[in-house]
């Protein structure tokens, strides 16, 4: 079938095989170009087939030679639909894996169930022994609760009072005023058990249990703070408040890991076009404004670029792992610079619809954006009959 991108709202409904697999292979190639890290050589991924958990997955194979598990709930293929982009990256990744001699072995499932902790647990066993890395990597808007059977929806509101600023929307380049309405305690306390650190601490808390945890194990979850303009929406919002949970669970996770002299870590990364952040709003106003200036610096990282200067520069140096005053780990340092949040401070008051296109980096938002579903990469024959049908090898 001819696959093309077909949009609804922040959503791309299909995904080309072709194109997640060159945007794979792409990954792969940046990461050999930086050459051998001395990092893990056998790592679970929890939230493994897009962006930072991806990246972090690719980064650990093809730095550091590791063996890989990769876990994440994706859509497969059927007859005339496709699977959705994480299902296609991670088939890629497994075949590229497999080339070079790696183990590589995915579970597709639920990452909060106690079943699919368990099938980790038993693959871990059975073909590694224990790993010695774990990456957290979760970005999910509900959360059924493997012990009370509930099911919690994150929301995305601030707390105390109406929100109201500007955003755009990436794909017609309007630049509008949006309110959100303040949340209830009720969405507080949900936002934090989904998005918050206790799936986290429950598989560290499980993997421990099993004996799965090399001695010196290291753990590491991904956050965000990002600057002024978002914070009353994001960092000071209910999303805040889970990040605010997920970094304190480093430190238990740290205590829990004591007697395996093991360690838990929030890495708090950069700004980047993603499903999730393209439905915040105010973010992709952000986005665009903030990559037009990192661009310009000739400072600008996608998730892969990312992840390898973490491993590369902060994991993986041979001396003590730098982090800030809160026990944090911080590469977005360079969104995070005084001269780049001036700039941006100054160019939001000027942003409007006619002013955005010379203002922001739109058209690299849009293009990073296509790029997470397949489309858009030089390369790709999209007018190519392309099938949909393929699967991940190690998923039976």
């Amino acid at each position: 079938m001819i696959i093309e991108p077909r949009m609804r709202g922040f959503i791309c409904l299909t995904a080309h095989p072709k194109g997640c697999e060159q945007n794979v292979k792409n990954q792969i190639e940046y990461v050999k170009s930086k050459g051998k890290i001395d990092g893990a050589k056998k790592v679970l991924v929890i939230g493994a087939s897009t962006g930072f958990g991806l990246a972090s997955r690719i980064t650990s194979a093809f730095g550091s030679d590791a063996a890989t598990i990769g876990v994440f709930f994706e859509k497969e293929p059927a007859e005339g639909k496709t699977a959705s982009p994480g299902w296609y990256n991670s088939a890629a990744f497994e075949v590229e894996a497999t080339k070079a001699g790696l183990y590589a072995k995915s579970i597709n499932g639920d990452a909060f169930s106690n079943e699919v902790k368990q099938q980790a647990i038993e693959m871990i066993k059975s073909d590694l022994g224990q790993v010695d890395l774990v990456i957290y990597s979760l970005a999910s808007p509900v959360r059924l609760h493997p012990v009370t059977g509930v099911l919690h929806r994150s929301t995305l509101k601030p707390i105390g009072s109406t929100f109201t600023n500007k955003t755009v929307d990436f794909h017609t380049g309007n630049v509008t005023q949006v309110s959100i309405e303040p949340a209830n305690q009720e969405d507080i306390d949900n936002t934090v058990v989904v998005m918050g650190g206790e799936d986290w601490s429950m598989w560290m808390g499980a993997l421990k249990e099993a004996g799965v945890l090399a001695n010196g194990a290291t753990t590491i979850a991904y956050s965000y703070i990002g600057p002024e303009v978002t914070e009353a929406v994001y960092r000071k919002g209910t999303i805040g408040r889970a990040k605010d949970h997920l970094e304190a669970t480093a430190f238990e996770i740290t205590e829990k890991l004591k007697g395996i002299n093991g360690k838990g870590y929030v890495s708090v990364n950069k700004a980047l076009v993603t499903q999730a952040s393209s439905a915040i709003p105010v973010i992709p106003l952000y986005i665009s404004l903030l990559y037009k200036i990192m661009k310009a610096e000739g400072i600008h990282e996608g998730c892969i670029e990312q992840i390898q200067r973490l491993y590369a520069e902060r994991l993986y140096t041979g001396s003590a792992i730098p982090t800030d005053d809160k026990g944090r780990i911080r590469i977005d340092d360079w969104e995070m610079r005084a001269d780049v949040q001036e700039k941006i401070a100054k160019l939001w008051v000027e942003s409007t619809t006619e002013s955005l296109v010379q203002l922001g980096d739109l058209a690299g938002y849009k293009q990073d954006f296509l790029n997470l579903f397949g489309f858009g990469f030089d390369g790709v024959d999209y007018q190519a009959d392309a099938n949909e049908m393929v699967l991940v090898p190690s998923i039976k």
